[in-house]
């Protein structure tokens, strides 16, 4: 039984400009023990998607619906009351900025204790006995000096080991981190990381780490969930992700990736930018910026579905997977050439002539080939991590 399970979760924020559909029919689940992490552009609903189970949303103007039962519980249909029993006890979270998620005017200890305090009546030397292990735990020196310490007098990788104490305070079963390395120099980030990990190896919490950084990913995680315009456009374990990419946007964000064994080579990113949720276009929200999109991708959303048989490595995305493995190949034209061969055979001649000048890479040395839209293509084998 999984630990969490959320179907077709959808946010609606209504504004003065319209309803931006910042999430929009998520579904996924998480095993107990297992790391699930999401990843996707800024705006893709990755934030939204967690504060919208722990009804972190504002009220107002926002409708939430679908489902996300964690332990049997539907989170969605909880009383205030009873979200905030679940909220730092069973759930916890680290949010993206602990500057702005500690109070400024109260001491580290406060803090600690009072997060105790919410969720059991504990002896204040009890609590405060807890929140210096806490403290210890994650790698802060002199605790006991530090719980009397307010939060601009310590630094950026300081205080995020403080939310992730208090995180790990009341020994939730899922730990939601959001971009938890966010603005922190390399060193920082190695030991935030292995605080996580092994938080994981100690406790066997669940993890949902929110994060722009594939590495991060690839070093921690068991499941993946890429994430497009509040949609889930391709999720999978980790090792079909990146070893088996199915959708051209992941192609993208593995190919954006700089690699030390590739030499001297430009970075392949994603032309143009992430559509307006105001605004979404019609069909694929993705096809504006792919290069293997055809007709059917600018009048039709895909479904996510199975990449083969049985597999729970699913893809929203209208190419068959032969035309999958032409377009990693061979870019656009060899993606408009394999579509071309399937739906239409009479074509077969040009369309195989375009193949053969795709994928036998035509173009000279050092120049990045060209889709027949005068794009980049998706990434090649030798791209994706």
């Amino acid at each position: 039984m999984p630990l969490l399970e959320v179907t077709d979760l959808r946010t609606l924020f209504a504004t003065e400009d319209g309803t931006v559909r910042a999430v929009d029919g998520v579904s996924f689940r998480l095993e107990p023990g297992r790391v699930l992490g999401i990843v996707g552009e800024s705006g893709s609903g990755k934030s939204v998607t967690c504060l919208s189970m722990l009804g972190l949303t504002p009220r107002r103007k926002t409708k939430v619906s679908g489902s996300a039962v964690f332990k049997g519980r539907d989170l969605l249909t909880l009383g205030e009351g009873e979200l905030r029993s679940v909220r730092g006890a069973e759930i916890a979270m680290i949010f993206q900025d602990p500057m702005t998620s500690l109070n400024p005017v109260r001491t580290v200890g406060f803090q600690l204790t009072e997060a105790i305090r919410l969720h059991g009546r504990v002896p204040s030397s009890e609590a405060e006995s807890r929140a210096r292990n806490a403290l210890a735990s994650v790698g802060i020196p002199n605790p006991a000096e530090r719980m009397k310490s307010y939060p601009l007098e310590l630094s950026g990788g300081m205080r995020q080991r403080v939310m992730i104490a208090m995180a790990l305070l009341n020994e939730p079963d899922l730990l939601i981190a959001d971009e938890p390395t966010t603005a922190l120099d390399v060193t920082t980030q190695a030991q935030v990381l292995g605080l996580l990990r092994d938080l994981r190896e100690r406790t066997s919490a669940s993890i949902i780490l929110i994060t722009h950084d594939l590495g991060v990913i690839a070093d921690l995680c068991d499941d993946v969930l890429v994430m497009y315009a509040g949609r889930a456009v391709e999720q999978g374990e980790v090792r079909d992700i990146f070893g088996d990419p199915q959708h051209p946007y992941t192609w993208g964000l593995l190919a954006s990736l700089p690699r030390m064994n590739l030499g001297a080579r430009r970075i392949r990113a994603i032309r143009g930018s992430p559509p307006s949720l105001l605004a979404l276009p019609k069909g694929c929200p993705f096809h504006p910026r792919c290069p293997a999109a055809f007709d059917r991708c600018r009048e039709e959303r895909p479904a996510a579905e199975p990449v083969a048989a049985g597999s729970a490595h699913l893809a929203a995305c209208h190419l068959a997977p032969a035309e999958r493995l032409a377009a990693r190949r061979g870019g656009a034209a060899a993606a408009a050439a394999a579509a071309t061969d399937a739906r239409a055979p009479a074509a077969g001649a040009a369309a195989t002539g375009a193949t053969a000048r795709a994928t036998t890479g035509s173009s000279t040395e050092g120049s990045a080939p060209v889709g027949a839209d005068g794009a980049p293509p998706p990434a090649a084998p030798e791209d994706v991590p």
